[in-house]
């Protein structure tokens, strides 16, 4: 089974990127953050054309998130479900062929001591309760999206002129840890040990991608059991570098199950 993980920034600018993406790989699953269409205009044709069955919640211009399937999701949920009343489309989960997968768009947190900064840590706090709540960590679960965190000094282009910045702050990375403490494996560095693989690359700075100036955010994590059947795990940068691209790209890794 092959599942990947991509912020669009914005699906229905991405379109071509994803329909030529999805045709060039073919994953069983992909999710999608940061769509940034309400549900009446989400493009599912082009989607189901290619055989696609799309679960999807989103809002008009900001957030969103989506999971495009070869096989009908079994159940989909959205939210945390803890009556918060700034509740945003940033977190669903569906379960497909006996795997549940939890697709979440992390708060970007703004700027270190912000209201939205807090806001993140929260957040993060929040996500380790609903895992806590709704799975244990021997399930067959499926972590992914834009976490808005490197984890590791190897995640980011500078560390050291990095450290303390939103994305790469001792605070995020302490919520983080306790989430990936609960119980999961980081499928990518499972596989992959080496520096400067990187998912994002700031559309504001120039020829980000040719100076190797980015980050590792977008992640795909799996519980224990999960991950060991995990036989590959690569970021496919050829979609960063074609025409009208997201400022991120895609993350894929393949499972021996199915």
């Amino acid at each position: 089974m092959k599942i990947a993980t991509f912020n669009a920034n914005g699906i229905r600018a991405r379109l071509p990127v994803i329909l030529a993406w999805l045709s060039k790989e073919s994953p069983h699953i992909l999710c999608i953050q940061e769509t940034k269409v309400q549900d009446v205009d989400f493009p599912c044709q082009p989607f189901q054309a290619l055989g696609y069955h799309c679960a999807f919640c989103g809002q008009k211009a900001y957030n969103g998130v989506a999971i495009l399937s070869k096989e009908p999701a079994q159940s989909v949920f959205f939210g945390f479900g803890d009556g918060d009343s700034r509740e945003e489309p940033r977190l669903m989960r569906v379960a497909i062929e006996g795997i549940s997968i939890v697709n979440t768009y992390v708060p970007q947190g703004y700027a270190p001591g912000s209201g939205k900064f807090q806001y993140k840590l929260r957040w993060f706090e929040r996500l380790r309760d609903y895992f806590e709540k709704h799975f244990t960590p021997d399930m067959p679960l499926l972590w992914v999206g834009d976490f808005n965190v490197a984890p590791e000094r190897i995640d980011v282009f500078d560390p050291e002129k990095l450290s303390g910045s939103v994305g790469f702050h001792p605070e995020e990375h302490k919520r983080l840890a306790a989430v990936k403490a609960w119980g999961f494996v980081d499928v990518f560095r499972k596989h992959e040990p080496r520096e400067q693989m990187y998912t994002f690359w700031d559309y504001r700075v120039p020829s980000a991608v040719k100076r190797g100036l980015g980050w590792r955010i977008d992640h795909i994590w799996a519980t224990p059991s999960l991950a060991e059947k995990s036989t590959r795990a690569w970021i496919d940068i050829g979609p960063r570098l074609s025409a009208k691209p997201s400022d991120h790209t895609f993350v894929a890794a393949e499972f021996a199950v199915g």
